[in-house]
């Protein structure tokens, strides 16, 4: 099971890496969706880290899944989110809004701009690959690591 767990975090920390790729290197701005999705997949990477050196059994074991299980989902929630609106824009504006104030204020934001600050727009569709955007292989990101923490949760030893 330590190997599921070190596998949930090594994704979580390649998807982050290259979402740093394409903000820095690429100059893909993060909307406050993509922030949300990046704080979703900190959570479940750092789950997985404490799972991974605690080493649970049984009731620790489904405990650490079902937070993997809940962060996965949420993160999968916010990407259905983005990749709905990029399909629709005209149904909601993103630009300069509540979500994107309330992020940039909190203290994770102003610690590490890089990683968290939000200046983007959610409606941009600035890269594509096999014709998903970002937000949708990071659906697909987030249902594989929902699964395998499901995995987790109820697998036999």
């Amino acid at each position: 099971m330590r190997l599921l767990f070190l596998f949930i975090l090594l994704c979580c920390i390649c998807l982050l890496g290259y979402a740093q790729y394409l903000q820095h290197m690429e100059k893909l701005l993060p909307c406050p969706l993509c922030v949300a999705q990046r704080l979703a997949y900190w959570l479940l990477g750092l789950t997985a880290l404490l799972a991974f050196l605690h080493t649970p059994q049984g009731v620790g074991r489904r405990i650490y899944g079902f937070l993997m299980v809940a962060f996965a989902l949420t993160g999968a929630v916010i990407a259905a989110r983005h990749a709905w609106l990029i399909r629709y824009p005209e149904a909601f504006e993103c630009g300069i809004s509540a979500e994107e104030a309330f992020l940039n204020s909190l203290p994770i934001a102003e610690w590490w701009p890089g990683m968290f600050e939000a200046n983007g727009d959610c409606a941009n569709v600035d890269w594509e690959f096999l014709s998903l955007t970002i937000p949708d292989w990071s659906l697909v990101a987030f249902a594989i690591l929902a699964l395998s923490a499901l995995y987790a949760c109820f697998a036999k030893k």
